[in-house]
């Protein structure tokens, strides 16, 4: 039986933060949350890791925690497919009387709802305008702050949520994490149409309190999309809570992102085994923290880093009209979208590079920014994309090609070139190729961040030093340059590099010339020798690479 044993600094997580999900269409999203589900637009923001993309937060009166959902609108992009590693549905709190008031106005929407009975309650389960599940549960809930404006009669408002839905594999490995590290408890578990499901309870009293699992071994896995929700926020008290979570779930194998600083609270993300993205988030500062209540939602708001890019944040963002305010935000008619991408013949996964190419994150189509990763001797293109995992920025999609038998070419890369050809040159080739792609999918060179560990790292230097049209950044976890023969210039690439001094395969001295010619040849190089890191990747160098990437991702709003 699995129990929990608090670490150092640590209480039982009182249940959901907030959840948040991709979208399409921004003006339609707002429409519904808030004119047909009656929640309040309590910010306007953007994508802190894509300062191009709205982020709408949507909840009760103030934005309490457990009644926020938020969304990052990408419009025009595709569906995604629920499945296995993702929550695939949220499920609002409503007064146990509203069940005949919510099936009439969801009908005078043209909802299609179907209706069941979970844990003894009834239950209403429809789609959002992105094919997102949003479900109804009727209880004699907690009530939260009533939004004055809202549409829906106060008698039947929505109180929060209830809980999310999880389609796992293994139901036992969110076991481990929800009560084993975190300090839910085990409700029960009953039928499901998609499998057995199981219920968590976090610590609260108030809302949110629940996150049910489904289990369905041997299903597919989800494909991320519009409609999909990216993940799911837990609640923490404090800062100091938050630092000792990260420890303990360090210590447990999760994996945790440092803190980023989401203006309205602070947050660390990780995934279980079976991929459900998780977040811990601070209950403070809060959504008034810039605004005043009764104009909660009504401006952009911008991180203080961001404010010197307003102009052209807000002539990227598209017009949406706030209907509580009756005002105007963003200034970009869908209609005329800018640095529209040009229309591809065939994408990487279509066969278009003539190399098999595994991708992840953001769909290719909706992307900006992306990130080439190239897997080491004896990987796979699959290893090096779950890095995807550990970056967490929703802004990048990520591509990995995968190398005919599982390597780039058969000898050391401080081989003589001659006696690694001609792989090298067809390795070389192929990176070429899938940049080439990306670029006419409307991604350049200088919007990519191109990647490897070892051999890959090798492969990733090497091609960088050879082109022409320079990578926006290169990331080389154990690495160096397999040629020191090159000219070209780097105009301030930035460049990280991280090695072990006592690396077999990566002599230290290698290392060393590498970063010293790239900053003879103009890159601004970060190159660290990390003693005991051995022929790994660690935290520091996944923190280090993120920051270069969120420059990237940011310089492009």
């Amino acid at each position: 039986m699995t129990t929990f044993s608090p670490a150092p600094g640590t209480s039982p997580v009182q249940g959901l933060h907030h959840v948040t999900v991709m979208a399409s269409d921004p003006q339609r999203n707002l429409d519904f949350y808030t004119q047909v589900l009656g929640q309040r637009l309590v910010k306007v923001t953007v994508n802190f890791d894509d300062p191009g993309t709205y982020h709408f937060y949507y909840g009760d009166q103030t934005g309490q925690p457990g009644t926020i959902m938020t969304h990052f609108p990408w419009p025009g992009a595709k569906r995604g497919e629920r499945g296995n590693g993702e929550v695939v549905a949220t499920a609002y709190s409503a007064p146990a009387d509203s069940l005949d008031y919510w099936q009439e106005r969801l009908a005078a929407h043209a909802l299609t709802v179907t209706g069941g009975t979970r844990f003894g309650q009834p239950v209403l389960t429809f789609e959002d305008p992105d094919g997102t599940w949003v479900e109804l549960v009727f209880e004699d809930g907690q009530a939260v702050q009533p939004w004055p404006a809202s549409p829906v009669d106060a008698a039947h408002a929505l109180r929060g949520f209830h809980s999310v839905t999880a389609w796992v594999r293994d139901t036992d490995a969110v076991r481990q994490l929800l009560v084993g590290q975190l300090g839910f408890t085990e409700v029960g578990s009953e039928p499901d149409p998609a499998g057995t499901r199981t219920r968590f309870r976090g610590s609260g009293d108030g809302v949110g309190l629940f996150v049910d699992a489904v289990e369905r071994p041997g299903k597919p896995r989800g494909h991320f999309g519009a409609g999909s929700i990216h993940h799911v926020a837990l609640r923490t008290r404090d800062d100091a809570e938050q630092e000792a979570y990260m420890a303990s779930l360090t210590g447990a194998g999760y994996r945790p992102t440092p803190v980023q600083d989401r203006q309205y609270f602070h947050s660390i993300y990780f995934r279980e085994p079976n991929g459900v993205l998780f977040e811990i988030a601070t209950d403070a500062p809060g959504f008034p923290d810039d605004e005043p209540v009764a104009e909660l939602g009504k401006h952009l708001k911008l991180p203080a880093w961001f404010e010197s890019q307003r102009a052209q944040i807000e002539a990227h963002v598209p017009r949406i009209v706030s209907r509580e305010y009756g005002v105007t935000i963003g200034q970009r008619d869908l209609g005329t979208a800018p640095d529209a991408p040009a229309e591809p013949e065939a994408t990487p996964e279509d066969g278009g590079t003539g190399v098999q190419v595994f991708t992840a994150g953001r769909p290719l189509d909706d992307a900006r920014v992306a990130m080439v990763l190239l897997h080491g001797r004896g990987g796979t293109a699959s290893d090096i994309l779950s890095l995807e995992r550990d970056f967490n920025l929703s802004a990048f999609t990520y591509l990995a090609p995968q190398a005919e038998g599982n390597t780039w070419y058969p000898l050391s890369f401080l081989a003589p070139v001659e006696q690694n050809q001609p792989f090298l040159d067809r390795a070389l080739g192929t990176v070429d190729a899938v940049m080439g792609e990306l670029a006419a999918r409307g991604i350049p060179a200088d919007r990519v961040v191109l990647g490897g560990f070892s051999q890959g790292a090798c492969l990733a230097l090497e091609y960088a030093s050879r082109t022409a049209r320079k990578p926006g950044a290169v990331v080389a976890f154990s690495g160096g340059l397999i040629t020191l023969d090159q000219g070209s210039t780097f105009p301030g690439t930035p460049v990280f590099m991280g090695v072990d001094p006592r690396d077999g395969h990566i002599p230290l001295s290698r290392f060393e010339e590498t970063a010293a010619q790239l900053r003879a040849r103009g890159a601004s190089v970060d190159a660290r020798v990390i003693p005991g890191l051995g022929h790994t990747i660690n935290a520091d160098e996944l923190n280090a690479a993120r920051a270069v990437m969120q420059e990237i991702a940011g310089a492009m709003s």
